[in-house]
């Protein structure tokens, strides 16, 4: 006889009951049931959304264009990037990382950073941020593509405009902020 209690009892235990309410994810990047949008130029696709976690974190596929990515910029969530194709220049806290496919980078909660295309091809990387909300942020900023492997559109000046002014206006809400490094 032991004095353990089992796997069952609820008392026993610091972790909180199962919710059944909430359901398995699996993403296909090219499943039909994944929104894409294209962002600075590259293809995001969010496989993983917040809503899907509880907020607990977000997972987006992208494919960034040769000399592709974000200016520099901070928030106050965790970044994760794993690159499983090309190659990237990291800038941190203004100074550069080579990264190849492979390579996981971490970018604290509030550090400046960015990142660059920098392999002559097209790069793809996971990108996870804890918690969740760049995957909606992704989601109201991108215009939305077909799929993964879609070109992206070619939006006017008028659009660019609109979506410039969209950005600066939902920067606040998302906890992000553009830098000068």
């Amino acid at each position: 006889m032991t004095d353990a209690p089992s796997a069952n009892s609820s008392s026993a235990s610091s972790i909180p009951a199962d919710d059944p309410g909430r359901a398995l994810t699996v993403a296909d990047p090219d499943g039909a049931n994944v929104p894409h949008v294209s962002v600075a130029g590259g293809t995001y696709t969010v496989l993983v959304s917040g809503a899907q976690t509880a907020g607990r974190y977000c997972l987006v596929d992208m494919l960034v264009p040769a000399g592709g990515g974000p200016p520099p910029h901070r928030h106050d969530f965790e970044e994760m990037f794993t690159l499983l194709e090309g190659e990237l220049e990291f800038t941190f806290r203004g100074k550069s990382h080579t990264v190849s496919a492979g390579s996981t980078v971490n970018v604290p909660a509030n550090a400046p950073h960015a990142f660059k295309n920098v392999s002559g091809r097209t790069a793809r990387m996971l990108c996870m941020c804890t918690p969740a909300g760049q995957d909606e942020f992704f989601l109201a900023v991108g215009f939305p593509v077909e799929g993964r492997t879609s070109p992206p559109p070619k939006p006017t000046p008028e659009e660019m405009a609109e979506k410039g002014k969209l950005i600066a206006a939902l920067l606040p809400k998302y906890r992000t902020e553009m830098v000068k490094m």
